[in-house]
């Protein structure tokens, strides 16, 4: 069964630090490339970054750039989103997908990610 699960989500102060999980399960994570979304209360769902199958290559969104890390450890089927400086409009459940590619690019549209976490909730917040 194709599965990805999300964790390390929770409260933390303004100026904090998480680190998001994303375990992969089912298939070879080496053909996918891997993406980061958020969806804050009564807005749309926005990418943050993306990662490449072999994780080469890499893009981060305005809102993160500088902020966040993305990375990926295929032997262990995982993908990382290293959060620092975290701010209030952060809230957000987080989802990670994927996206099955033919060429190791960083492409991560929304609308053609193939596979999608059911997300983990990241509140910061004094």
């Amino acid at each position: 069964q194709l599965q990805l699960v999300e964790s390390g989500g929770g409260l933390v102060r303004p100026g904090g630090s998480l680190r998001l999980s994303c375990a992969a399960s089912g298939f070879t994570l080496d053909y996918y490339a891997i993406g980061w979304f958020r969806q804050a209360p009564g807005k749309e769902r926005e990418e943050l970054s993306c990662i490449s199958g072999s994780g080469g290559s890499t893009k981060y969104e305005d809102s993160v750039k500088g902020r966040f890390t993305i990375s990926r450890d295929n032997a262990k089927k995982m993908v990382y989103l290293q959060m620092n400086s975290l701010k209030p409009e952060d809230t957000a459940v987080y989802y990670c997908a994927a996206r099955f590619v033919q060429v190791d690019v960083a492409v991560c549209e929304g609308y053609a990610m193939n596979y999608w976490g059911k997300g983990t909730l990241v509140t910061v917040s004094s």
